[in-house]
């Protein structure tokens, strides 16, 4: 059975939805997975001062933690983050960064990967965060497993070939974004699946 790890970070719950999604359909195409949450790295009276924040911290206890023990599991890993900047969320990056002894082995090597990201407007990164995360995949020699246009729910979606993406304005990811995310889960578990079974 193919192996899926889900890794992302979420301040107010959207991408944690994404994620969500992206396991179902990781899971609708018959593979086992992990849903896993990065470690939060911003101080609690920070988070304690946002409500929503504060909400989605508490609602989420049960996920478990994100460990590089998932990363070495896995045939293929799909990482989601909100956009900061243009860029990954510091807290998903952290987690990417000790990945480093197992890049050195050739762990991550010849593994499918995928990513998804959101931001508060429509043009507010999502894109370049999708492709600054894709350099460090690079680095690994991992296998990067984009949505393209080849199914109408990206278009859907509002059309971003690079991975699923959300604007998060409003206060919960739509049908239609989330369909993306569960076709682009089922991608990732399709193409992993045929890398993993090669000699």
């Amino acid at each position: 059975m193919t192996k899926i790890a889900v890794i992302y970070y979420s301040a107010y719950g959207h991408t944690y939805e994404l994620a969500r999604a992206v396991e179902e359909g990781a899971k609708s195409a018959g593979a086992e997975t992990r849903l896993r949450k990065v470690r939060e790295l911003a101080p609690e009276e920070v988070i304690a001062s946002q409500q929503g924040w504060h909400d989605h911290r508490v609602a989420t206890q049960h996920v478990r933690e994100a460990a590089l023990d998932d990363l070495e599991w896995a045939d293929g890993f799909a990482f989601g983050t909100p956009t900061r900047f243009g860029g990954p969320a510091a807290q998903l990056k952290q987690f990417i960064d000790t990945a480093g002894a197992l890049w050195q082995k050739g762990v991550l090597a010849d593994k499918a990967v995928t990513s998804f990201s959101g931001a508060m407007n429509p043009h507010g990164g999502q894109e370049s965060t999708i492709l600054a995360l894709n350099n460090a995949f690079y680095h690994w020699g991992a296998i990067i497993v984009p949505t393209g246009y080849t199914d109408p729910s990206i278009y859907a979606a509002g059309g971003n070939p690079y991975g699923t993406s959300n604007t998060a304005a409003e206060p919960a990811v739509s049908e239609a974004v989330l369909a993306a995310a569960r076709f682009q889960g089922a991608r990732l578990a399709r193409f992993a699946g045929l890398i993993a079974r090669q000699p």
